[in-house]
């Protein structure tokens, strides 16, 4: 009989050792777990803290609520249009609803902002349709308000423009006007027909025709544009 309470003993004692090991061993994992899921949050976090074109369209494309692509042009009330270079692609939103997406054609230098005349470049950043011409030397066109501030900013930092200059763009940009396009910035920047079959323009952003003519009715005086990389 003390024998046999012996072995009872002994084997609780076996049993329960084996249960708190059992035990860590899930805690310990569980805390590996926890480590390697930080880790991947924290790299992830750091990958967002750096904004990737491809990044940039994906967020433009999560706040694209539906696509309506036959919503008659006289019912876009409120446009706003957005340019992707690399995609070579111009698309309008009117409250959040895709309504329309165009080819372009760019400048004959694609790559990076424009900072002078003759530079070949297409500008980045923000805009809006500060003139509309329904008879240019391509067709119907709209005029963008280039230079921007920023643009001025920079160029009178690299001497490229006078203080009389830069405060001729600032006051132009602050009342909405067009801007002076006889600075070393160059300007006169529209989109325009005549084809985005190739990188063609000085500058502007091309159309081609029949999608210009669209372009020509829905877009209105202070219509936001904005260029993107």
């Amino acid at each position: 009989m003390m024998r046999m309470n012996f072995f009872v003993k002994h084997l609780v004692c076996f049993v329960g050792l084996l249960w708190l090991l059992s035990f860590q061993g899930c805690s310990m994992q569980s805390s590996k777990s926890l480590n390697t899921a930080s880790n991947q949050n924290q790299k992830a976090g750091e990958a967002r803290g750096t904004a990737k074109p491809q990044e940039d369209w994906l967020a433009f494309k999560q706040g694209v609520v539906r696509i309506d692509y036959l919503r008659p042009v006289s019912s876009i009330k409120q446009p706003v249009l957005y340019v992707y270079k690399e995609k070579r692609r111009m698309y309008v939103l009117d409250d959040d609803v895709l309504v329309r997406e165009y080819a372009i054609g760019l400048g004959k230098q694609t790559k990076g902002d424009k900072i002078k005349e003759g530079d070949g470049r297409t500008p980045e950043g923000g805009f809006t349709v500060c003139m509309k011409n329904g008879q240019s030397r391509f067709g119907r066109s709209l005029a963008l308000n280039y230079p921007t501030l920023k643009h001025a900013q920079n160029a009178l930092f690299a001497g490229l423009i006078s203080s009389d200059q830069y405060r001729e763009i600032s006051a132009a940009f602050q009342q909405a006007h067009i801007p002076p396009w006889n600075t070393a910035l160059g300007g006169e920047i529209f989109v325009h027909g005549g084809g985005a079959h190739a990188d063609w323009t000085n500058g502007c952003v091309a159309l081609y025709d029949s999608d210009m003519q669209e372009l020509f009715q829905i877009a209105k005086l202070g219509t936001p544009i904005t260029i993107r990389p």
